[in-house]
């Protein structure tokens, strides 16, 4: 099931951040699969933004694969590949 209207609201106001590389990665990630978010994903990408800036941009920039604030939520297919898509250049 796709993710609701005011469920994606949240999940771009949350996207904000003080990095300006970590707005521009997730600006054009919502620009480009926004429409199609599942539920799940919408939860795991909450995780994501939860984290710090400095995490999250290790993470979007493959520094890093996973962070210990997620704990196993890093092994998971939806979590890979929403990375994946985060990572898409």
């Amino acid at each position: 099931m796709t993710i609701s209207a005011a469920a994606l609201y949240r999940l771009k106001s949350d996207a904000r951040r003080g990095l300006l590389e970590n707005d521009l990665i997730l600006e054009r990630f919502f620009r480009r699969y926004a429409d199609g978010l599942t539920e799940e994903q919408g939860a795991v990408l909450t995780q994501l933004l939860a984290l710090s800036d400095n995490d999250l941009m290790d993470l979007l920039i493959g520094r890093v694969d996973s962070v210990v604030a997620l704990g196993e939520v890093c092994s998971t297919p939806t979590f890979l590949a929403l990375l994946g898509r985060l990572r898409e250049r």
